[in-house]
């Protein structure tokens, strides 16, 4: 869809795009949708979608948020919001490698340091990789404890950080004004296999959270 387009092109327009790919339009649709989640496509209401401009992408090193808590001498803490089982839908099974039909756990946490707000999670896993869980398990532990003790090795992960905004939902659930500044943080991690063990959304207040990287000089 994106071939022979640059940095700032604007699509053609939805008739001509799906007439030109030979799907409908309804499924052109969802393909730009699923562009834009994914930051590739910006869409601009009353002008249209065009080509969006890359990211930079920081290295970081992968730890759960009980760890990174403890590391920044706070106490985590949280709870657990809604708990649920459904099929994964067309967006979450792209992520976690399910046919959209496969059932996933949908769990919605607030996440606590030092006993104040930091951060609302949502996090998606497939159902077949822990049948038995239950919302109680999630309380009071890290997932990624859980995962290790069922024998769960976590070998790699990818992760995006960007700016945002807290939304009326967020906000409320954080304790903060709506459109406090955030950080938005999606995280996918996977086995040994490369399998998908989960997908986490989490926004982070802006103003209780702080990114610290540690840089070295290159070796040239």
């Amino acid at each position: 869809m994106l071939d022979g387009l640059d940095v700032g092109d604007a699509l053609p327009s939805e008739r001509r795009l799906a007439a030109e790919l030979g799907v409908s339009r309804p499924t052109l649709r969802q393909a730009i949708d699923g562009l834009v989640a994914e930051g590739l496509l910006d869409r601009r209401h009353g002008s249209g979608t065009y080509v969006a401009e890359p990211r930079i992408a920081v290295s970081l090193t992968m730890t759960s948020f009980t760890e990174d808590m403890i590391r920044r001498g706070m106490k985590p803490g949280g709870r657990v919001l809604s708990f649920r089982t459904e099929a994964a839908g067309a967006r979450i099974g792209r992520r976690l490698a399910l046919s959209p039909i496969e059932e996933v756990f949908t769990i919605r946490r607030l996440r606590l340091a030092d006993g104040a707000t930091m951060a609302i999670e949502t996090l998606y896993l497939p159902r077949s990789l822990l049948p038995g869980l239950r919302r109680q398990d999630l309380e009071g532990q890290s997932f990624y404890d859980l995962l290790r003790g069922g024998g769960i090795v976590i070998a790699s992960g990818t992760e995006t950080i960007e700016p945002t905004v807290t939304t009326a939902e967020e906000a409320a659930e954080l304790g903060v004004p709506v459109h406090t500044p955030a950080f938005l943080f999606e995280r996918i991690t996977r086995d040994l296999d490369g399998r998908p063990l989960e997908y986490v959304r989490s926004v982070y207040r802006g103003d209780r959270y702080r990114l610290e990287l540690d840089l070295r000089p290159p070796n040239h």
